[in-house]
């Protein structure tokens, strides 16, 4: 693992795991997740603290009103997914040991606003995912999560506009439909965004 690389974890919710917008390939992706953390932080002779000072592990979460404009009943074109205080707005069980306050993210709390990029979410203080991986000093972030073609999509492109190198890890994704999640991962990859 080489310095100065973080990952970035999308939307591994509830409801876009077994909720209201239960995306293909969930399960195998969130535990492709969790094999992937063991792999970058299994270093039996340091504690978990300074595991996670070496290899930051960022998550982003959509985190809605229950009157968000996004959802059908308010004009928009999803089911209600997500919403504060709600078991499918939460991270999955087997990812939360590795969340911390300040380096999670959430979007979508304006219910005027969609937000698919990680980039629009904010941690508890106020900072940007690209504000803390600057302050990281990142250049390498690895990226999972739900759904390919919508809020990672748009977490990789924006990750890659700021000079990152960004690489996809395609065994740890779930998706809407297949087919657009095949041809997302072709159209990353035109765009320089490395899918391992």
């Amino acid at each position: 693992m080489m310095k100065n690389s973080a990952l970035v974890i999308v939307d591994m919710l509830y409801d876009f795991i077994d909720g209201s917008l239960a995306c293909l390939n969930s399960t195998a992706a969130v535990n492709e997740a969790a094999k992937f953390i063991g792999t970058m932080t299994d270093r039996p002779e340091e504690d978990a603290d300074e595991i996670l000072d070496t290899f930051p592990v960022l998550f982003v979460c959509d985190r809605h009103p229950a009157n968000h404009s996004s959802f059908k009943e308010y004009g928009g074109i999803w089911p209600p997914h997500c919403v504060q205080g709600t078991h499918g707005s939460a991270i999955h069980e087997m990812l939360m040991p590795y969340a911390q306050e300040e380096l999670t993210f959430l979007k979508g709390c304006d219910p005027s606003a969609e937000q698919y990029s990680g980039f629009e979410a904010r941690n508890s203080a106020g900072q940007s995912l690209g504000d803390i991986l600057s302050l990281l000093d990142t250049t390498d972030v690895y990226v999972c999560g739900i759904a390919t073609e919508f809020c990672v999509r748009s977490t990789c492109e924006d990750l890659k506009k700021a000079g990152m190198t960004v690489h996809l890890l395609s065994k740890a994704l779930a998706y809407v439909d297949k087919d657009g999640h095949r041809k997302a991962l072709e159209e990353m990859k035109g765009e320089g965004i490395i899918v391992e």
